[in-house]
């Protein structure tokens, strides 16, 4: 093969031979010369001078007149030009002059030369042969170069040759766990019947290797921060007496960090449920860390049995000492079965939607603070109705918001989704993560809390009963509490002892009311299918502590009385000014006792 004639096939390099040529018969015609030189040795002395800014038939005086070819001999025989320099200087040299075969030797790339439509080998350089061993030529790349089909060039180079045009693809890896990225040009080939293919390929193995190993490691990190979300979040839903709930998480995709996401369902005691979901700004295990700071603390808080939005107030605080360059959203609700709603508090969060039991979905109104961590500002409580039969989510904005999508067509979609979802919590969590197209893929982390107050009827709701009294005061308010609570509790058809009990701890807990607190004062029974709870109101927000009573003290022993005989008990300050103490009985043979 005769590579330096091929060499003038390759692209780009007649066009620069084509404007050599017209520069050479620009400058003769100035001259006034023909086009055509006289013979090829002059055409030849012609080009050299041209090339060497020397005019052709001898050099210029200066006066501005054309020497004489004796008097540029004079000038050569005598040493040179006046100025000292060299007559001539050396022709530079044209892309012909030099030899493609030592180029292509000398290249580190991969180069193969394939000729004709099923690409037998012509060449290949020094470089190849190490990489991949000797080639014959002639033989058909499909049947003699098995790393080319291992990189998935056979059908790239079809193309290339069919096109007329250059391809490149990056980072194939062979079988040997080599890695290169290969360009395969067009070339023409004399005589082999549809031309050929130049393939350069550039071990990009070091490269290849060092992505993998950053993909490795963030992936390893990746699936830290997972597994510590994991960790973090509830392993179990509490699963209160009077709702039915359920929780999903889905971290984002591969290409998406994992944020800070939490949800928690907090059982406060007397039936009353604290309900919890709040999202990091962010991504990584710092986020993941700072939301288990969160989550941690918003447990504790909940234990105080303070208002929503004291609880918000409390968290915005540490927050900001946890990191201030760290902004989350929460939204706080807590549910008493007693009321038939949910009192909450927002801190940037988006809105709960409520869906009734005939498919009407309504939006939280009442107006969020800012996130926590922000300060500075006094949160507030809202309610929204929650009847028998009604479903509540909560959830972040992974699920409603999008790219160049307003968020409110977020929420919006998501309230049509809740309209059609029926079935359990879980059910409904599920249907909205697939109405909302929300895949393994997505590029956002997903937390969704799903509860329902269900309607009961038959005899599930013979389970649950609520009975309550007015007291006034006076020395006749505590017999007439133990004639009430003896009443109630034998129509419930409880056993004799967890009804002596029941009556004992109503009579502890409104003489405790009488001596310490103020009207109005009110008892309160309720059973569900797990537990009795009793509950005694009084105007007065002072909340008893448990003490040690000696044993002169005539006083100070009811409460002691009441942790000693009950499952549990607690107090809190109640909305309109006040407070209630209760305690619980886990019923026998249910869940809890």
């Amino acid at each position: 093969m005769n590579f330096t004639r091929w060499s003038a096939r390759f692209p780009g390099t007649q066009r620069r031979a084509a404007a050599r040529r017209a520069v050479r018969a620009a400058s003769s015609a100035q001259r006034g010369e023909g086009s055509v030189p006289a013979a090829r040795s002059e055409y030849g002395q012609d080009e050299a001078r041209a090339e060497c800014g020397s005019p052709p038939g001898g050099v210029k005086d200066a006066a501005g007149g054309r020497g004489t070819a004796d008097e540029g001999g004079a000038e050569a025989a005598s040493g040179g030009t006046p100025g000292g320099g060299d007559a001539t200087e050396p022709r530079a040299p044209a892309l012909e002059d030099f030899s493609v075969r030592e180029i292509l030797e000398r290249l580190p790339g991969l180069v193969a030369l394939t000729y004709g439509q099923d690409h037998r080998l012509a060449y290949v350089n020094e470089a190849y042969g190490a990489a991949f061993g000797p080639r014959s030529a002639g033989v058909a790349v499909a049947d003699g170069c098995p790393e080319l089909a291992d990189l998935g060039l056979l059908p790239l180079m079809d193309q290339v040759l069919r096109s007329g045009k250059p391809r490149t693809v990056k980072s194939r890896r062979t079988r040997g766990g080599g890695s290169y990225t290969v360009t395969c040009l067009p070339v023409d080939v004399p005589g082999a019947g549809g031309g050929g293919v130049l393939v350069h390929a550039a071990d990009v193995t070091d490269h290849a290797d060092a992505a993998e190993r950053l993909r490795a490691s963030e992936r390893r990190h990746r699936e830290t921060a997972v597994t510590l979300q994991r960790s973090l979040l509830p392993q179990e839903l509490e699963q209160p007496d009077d709702l039915r709930v359920a929780a999903t998480y889905q971290p984002g995709g591969t290409d998406a960090a994992v944020g800070g996401d939490w949800y928690d369902v907090i059982t406060l005691g007397a039936g009353r449920t604290a309900l919890v979901i709040g999202d990091v700004m962010g991504r990584g295990v710092r986020a993941a860390a700072v939301m288990g700071q969160l989550r941690t603390a918003v447990r504790a808080y909940a234990r105080l049995d303070l208002p929503p939005h004291e609880v918000l107030q409390l968290l915005d605080g540490l927050a900001a000492e946890i990191d201030a360059s760290q902004i989350a959203t929460c939204v706080y609700a807590v549910h008493d079965p007693n009321e038939g709603r949910l009192v909450y508090a927002s801190a940037g969060h988006l809105p709960i939607l409520v869906r009734d039991e005939d498919g009407t979905v309504r939006r939280a109104e009442d107006p969020t603070g800012p996130p926590l961590g922000t300060g500075g500002w006094l949160h507030t409580s809202g309610t929204i109705a929650l009847p028998p039969g009604s479903t509540a989510v909560l959830y972040t904005d992974g699920l409603v918001e999008r790219r160049r999508e307003d968020i409110d067509e977020g929420v919006a979609a998501l309230e049509r989704a809740l309209a059609g979802a029926t079935g359990t919590p879980q059910v409904v969590c599920d249907r909205l993560l697939r109405s909302l197209g929300v895949t393994a893929e997505h590029d956002d982390d997903v937390a969704v809390l799903v509860l329902q107050h269900p309607s009961r009827t038959g005899p599930d709701a013979e389970l649950f009963h609520n009975a309550a009294l007015d007291l006034l005061g006076g020395v006749e308010a505590a017999p007439r509490a133990r004639a009430f609570a003896s009443g109630v509790l034998s129509s419930w058809r409880f056993p004799v002892e967890l009804r002596d009990l029941g009556v004992l701890a109503a009579s502890e807990l409104v003489a405790n009311s009488l001596q310490h607190g103020t009207p109005p004062m009110r008892l309160r029974l309720r059973r569900t299918d797990r537990r009795l709870i009793i509950e005694v109101t009084d105007g007065d927000e002072h909340l008893p502590r448990r003490r040690r009573a000696e044993t002169e003290d005539e006083a100070g022993r009811g409460i002691s009385i009441i942790a000693t005989i009950a499952s549990s008990w607690g107090s809190r300050r109640t909305p309109g000014g006040g407070k209630a103490v209760w305690c619980e009985f886990a019923l026998p043979g249910r869940p809890g006792g």
